[in-house]
């Protein structure tokens, strides 16, 4: 018996590589299902700053850039963030949820994806958290002043008491439960 090599037979893809099967489309769509659900579960856990809540969307987002590239991760930022607009009307918070997700996941996913391995992974996170932070106190800075009562000034000083512990704070718990999850997740998904 000759040996197998796995080919796949899908008929439905989206394009001519077969990288967007059908399959895949179902598995992002359940991604974006999970995020947008996850949207809704908002823990504060910063205590000096209780107004800042944070939503583990993020995990599942990273996940998913991890298992099936950044572009799917990008998706999973983005998709349910954009249908929570529908819900909530926080359009600048949303925007600010995006601009975090996509700047923590997308990098990681691309290093890990080059590198490969742990290691891969690790440099990825921390790669990904650096710029995610960068984006996350940039955005405040330009953004919050535009839909508070908060000015810029009162913005930047908030930045080493507030921003930067509740921030990083999210950060390494989104990486720390991705690292603990997406090995495992990508393993059923990829069946």
């Amino acid at each position: 018996m000759a040996a197998s090599t796995h080919v796949s037979h899908d008929t439905h893809s989206t394009t001519a590589g077969g990288a967007w099967s059908t399959r895949r489309i179902a598995t992002t769509a359940l991604f974006c299902a999970l995020a947008f659900v996850l949207t809704f579960v908002e823990i504060p856990i910063f205590p000096p700053a209780p107004w800042l809540m944070y939503d583990p969307s993020g995990i599942v987002a990273f996940v998913a850039a991890l298992a099936f590239g950044p572009s799917t991760g990008a998706i999973v930022v983005i998709l349910p963030w954009v249908l929570k607009t529908l819900f909530t009307f926080n359009v600048w918070g949303h925007v600010m949820a995006i601009v975090a997700g996509v700047a923590l996941c997308v990098p990681a996913a691309l290093i890990a994806r080059r590198m490969g391995g742990a290691r891969g992974l690790a440099v990825g996170m921390v790669a990904g958290a650096a710029i995610a932070l960068a984006a996350c106190i940039v955005g405040n800075i330009v953004v919050t002043p535009l839909y508070t009562a908060v000015s810029t000034a009162d913005v930047i000083a908030m930045i080493v008491p507030i921003l930067l512990p509740f921030n990083a704070l999210k950060i390494v718990i989104n990486c720390v439960v991705t690292a603990l999850i997406q090995k495992p997740v990508t393993q059923v998904v990829s069946r």
